[in-house]
């Protein structure tokens, strides 16, 4: 039977998208250029049997699950790493069995590690100990700019891609740049993963913003803009923000730039909102013009017509504002274009349904003919006035009349 070993996998393996449990050989494939074959045993010969040939053949060896030669190819479906091989990792770190590496820190301390596992981890840190004199067997490199405690949790991170919950919250920033300048990938997803769930907030946001510029994470990046822009009086208060005003101009000129243009796309916004509205306002005038004409409504209406003033409400919205301005249109001793504000809307709501009709002949819609003659008389300034008033009050009525049937349920 076949030896069974721990499989490491590379990081373009389909089968790591199927578990939580972090590689610490995340960055050997695609930084290094090392690649693993895999070798088939199942093609290999079969010893001759001396017995005769009515002895069937034995059936073939059972594919070795994760043995020393690696995890056949077709099994693309899963990944295990016990947490007893997390543990001989972490282990390995703590107790610095025949450690053959010292890493010194900002306040002289030294941290025990591994020259093959640091190196195969991470290829600057392998270029490193290639230029770092060996005493005694033993090479010291330094890390410099961190807290010794965030280097120890950074080293931890390489041997078995385990952290404590405590030492991420306060270093996340030092990992997540430890990370880039050391080239670990699988640190650096963790730390932004981390800021993006729940460590982001408004006093450290301008911080990350400018590490996550200069570490290329661009999801990060978009994230702390949005969280400027979403509460920059708050933010612009925060003593990062005070710090990058001083060490960073470019950066605050950026956000400020940033901040004017998505006011004036809100602004913008919003004017379009409301003249839509008016736009909607007036087809809303239009029909209910059309509807007391010819139909009437209630207690005005056409000569011919019966009114019913017990009848429900009207369906027409604007309909009780019309039947007021028409009231007035109707007795007012100065009706002339111009002489009295109500009189002169109500000429403008006639001349609009005129370019909007289309029943020439059958419209009862008052002066709707005399403001189809008097188009021809116009000048084409007014008429493409005209003319864009009228596609805009349809494309508004278009809009609402395709939103409201969007929201009908059909079963």
């Amino acid at each position: 039977m076949l030896p069974h070993f721990p499989l490491l996998l590379p990081p373009s393996s389909p089968l790591k998208n199927n578990h939580q449990i972090l590689d610490p050989f995340d960055s050997i494939q695609g930084i290094s250029g090392i690649t693993v074959e895999f070798v088939d045993v199942t093609g290999a010969s079969k010893p001759s049997l001396c017995c005769g040939s009515s002895v069937p053949e034995p059936p073939p060896l059972p594919r070795a699950s994760n043995g020393r030669h690696g995890c056949s190819k077709r099994m693309t479906g899963y990944s295990y790493v016990p947490d007893e091989t997390r543990y001989a990792w972490d282990r390995l770190f703590h107790e610095g069995y025949e450690a053959d590496v010292h890493i010194l820190t900002d306040d002289k301390s030294s941290i025990l590690a591994h020259s093959s596992v640091l190196g195969i981890t991470s290829p600057v840190i392998r270029n490193l100990l290639a230029q770092a004199k060996t005493k005694g067997g033993i090479r010291c490199i330094k890390i410099h700019g961190v807290p010794s405690e965030a280097t120890r949790a950074f080293v931890r991170f390489l041997y078995s891609s385990c952290y404590e919950s405590d030492d991420m919250k306060k270093y996340v920033l030092h990992l997540l740049v430890m990370s880039h300048t050391y080239s670990i990938p699988s640190l650096k997803k963790t730390c932004i993963d981390q800021l993006e769930q729940a460590l982001l907030n408004t006093e450290n946001v301008v911080d990350v913003l400018q590490l996550a510029r200069q570490c290329d994470a661009p999801r990060l990046t978009v994230l702390c803009t949005r969280m400027i822009m979403k509460d920059f009086k708050t933010i612009s208060l925060s003593e990062g923000w005070k710090v990058m005003r001083q060490t960073n101009p470019t950066l605050e000129q950026e956000l400020l730039e940033s901040l004017v243009e998505a006011d004036s796309k809100i602004r913008e916004k919003m004017e379009k909102k409301e003249e839509g509205k008016v736009y909607l306002q007036l087809h809303e005038a239009m029909e209910a013009l059309v509807h007391i004409c010819r139909d009437g409504c209630q207690t005005i209406g056409p000569r011919d017509k019966l009114l019913k003033d017990s009848e429900a409400m009207c369906k027409f919205p604007a309909c009780k504002g019309l039947e007021s301005l028409v009231r007035h249109f109707s007795g007012c001793k100065t009706r002339v274009p111009g002489g009295c504000t109500h009189c002169k809307r109500m000429w403008q709501l006639f001349e609009l349904h005129s370019r909007m009709c289309s029943e020439l002949d059958f419209c009862k819609v008052p002066l709707c003919r005399h403001f189809k003659n008097k188009i021809q008389n116009q000048s084409r300034k007014e008429e493409m006035k005209w003319k864009l008033l009228v596609s805009k009050v349809l494309a508004a009525k278009g809009t609402i009349s395709s939103i409201s049937a969007r929201r009908v349920f059909v079963p």
